[in-house]
């Protein structure tokens, strides 16, 4: 008889997510299916969790990336929200088969420095992107250092943004900046409705680069620099580069995977017609 002795044969794997964590929106159906999930699969608490599974949207995946930063547990998001580009789609059946196939993306976030107007130093980090918006009917007015280059000595409009690749599909396509792919290393440098100069969308620039905007005249025309969803008002000086020393993993069912989506999202507008 072919094949392996009994004595001879491999032990099964071990499981790589003994541990499951459930987080989820405000939302009912959200919270509904924390519920479900937790019935069936039971639950630990989130530091002693090899895997978090995150229900809702982009935005609870986004929190639950920035509340896990520092421990760097997996997350594994279902959507259960409005906007799930990050999301892998609802199951209940089979989720630890669907874990333990997963595909792991890991991304590096940004980091942001703030000086404001009265003199006072803040800090954050960013999965998306680090925006400047102007803070009332007056035009922001910028001028853009890239690596100690002084390379735009006025940039007037709404503003400008950095973008990591993974935030490269959110609000910096809005603003009609360029998708990236996971691994391009390089940061989508995107102006907001830019009146000068006229028609300047912005530029691509190595992850490794340190980008600075200083804020001109900024009593009369105020910025806010925010990262992701935390705000500084009044900057005078903001600076953005990626924190290498950090990373977080999202997981993503085999056929769902961030990469193909990415390259998908290029073409999306042209299938529309």
């Amino acid at each position: 008889m072919d094949g392996l002795h009994p004595e001879e044969a491999e032990p099964p794997a071990t499981p790589r997510f003994n541990k499951i964590a459930f987080v989820s929106s405000g939302a009912d159906e959200a919270r509904t299916a924390a519920r479900r999930l937790i019935h069936t699969y039971g639950t630990v608490k989130l530091d002693e969790a090899d895997v978090v599974v995150a229900l809702g949207g982009d935005g609870l995946m986004l929190e639950t990336l920035h509340n896990r930063m520092e421990k760097g547990t997996p997350i594994y998001g279902m959507h259960r929200g409005t906007v799930g580009f990050l999301m892998n789609d609802f199951r209940e059946e089979g989720l630890i088969e669907r874990l333990e196939k997963a595909v792991p993306t890991r991304i590096k976030p940004l980091v942001m420095h703030v000086l404001d107007t009265d003199g006072n130093r803040h800090f954050a980090r960013a999965i998306n992107e680090v925006s400047l918006y102007r803070q009332t009917y007056q035009a922001a007015k910028l001028e853009l250092w890239v690596d100690g280059t002084i390379r735009m000595k006025e940039l007037i409009g709404d503003g400008a943004l950095v973008a990591t690749p993974a935030g490269s599909t959110a609000y910096n396509h809005s603003a009609y900046g360029p998708i990236l792919p996971l691994n391009a290393n390089l940061l989508a440098l995107t102006a907001l409705n830019p009146f000068r100069p006229k028609r300047w969308r912005g530029a691509l620039l190595p992850d490794r680069s340190e980008v600075r905007f200083g804020v001109l005249d900024a009593i009369k025309r105020p910025v806010s620099a925010v990262a992701d969803h935390t705000e500084f008002r009044n900057a005078v000086e903001v600076v953005v580069r990626l924190d290498r020393d950090r990373s977080m993993v999202m997981l993503h069912d085999p056929d769902h995977g961030m990469e193909e989506r990415i390259i998908a999202e290029q073409f999306a507008a042209a299938a529309l017609g």
